[in-house]
């Protein structure tokens, strides 16, 4: 069952969005993605296991335009990107081959117990969905207003779910 929930004031922006010429609605609309992902990258941060912190300081945005489609996502970037997968969906119990070198000596294989899921990406979605999608349209409004030179003052952009 998908969520639903409204965001009102899109069509419009989406109508003056179809008069600029390809290469301007692109570039709003990459800003648009970048600033509907702020809420979940903040969100995310908030709530990622924390040991050194550099999982947490690895997570950015990042935009792409490829054809008629742009994309705005939050990724696991840096030295412990590998890891945000097993964070988020957990692992199964596993033998880790060795040799390894633990403080009482060598050792030739290992069985790991696996982890337990702690997703923080999904349910950082899930809570910022609303704000991620005003947020977006917010940024659309004052750039058709600021850049465009465009009267938006009656438009209101405003989500319930």
């Amino acid at each position: 069952m998908a969520d639903e929930f409204t965001v009102k004031g899109l069509s419009e922006l989406q109508r003056l969005l179809d008069e600029l010429p390809a290469k301007m609605e692109r570039n709003v609309l990459r800003g648009a993605m970048r600033a509907g992902s702020k809420p979940v990258l903040a969100d995310a941060k908030n709530n990622v296991s924390v040991k050194s912190g550099t999982l947490r300081d690895g997570l950015k945005i990042k935009t792409s335009a490829r054809g008629g489609t742009v994309k705005g996502k939050v990724v696991a970037t840096g030295d412990h990107a590998y890891v945000a997968p097993w964070v988020e969906f957990g692992t199964n119990p596993h033998i880790i081959p060795g040799p390894l070198k633990l403080v009482s000596g060598w050792i030739k294989d290992a069985e790991h117990p696996g982890a337990r899921a702690k997703p923080f990406m999904r349910p950082a979605l899930d809570r910022q969905k609303t704000r991620a999608v005003v947020a977006a349209g917010e940024y659309i409004k004052q750039g058709l207003q600021n850049k465009h030179g465009l009267d938006l003052s009656h438009l209101e952009i405003e989500g319930d779910e």
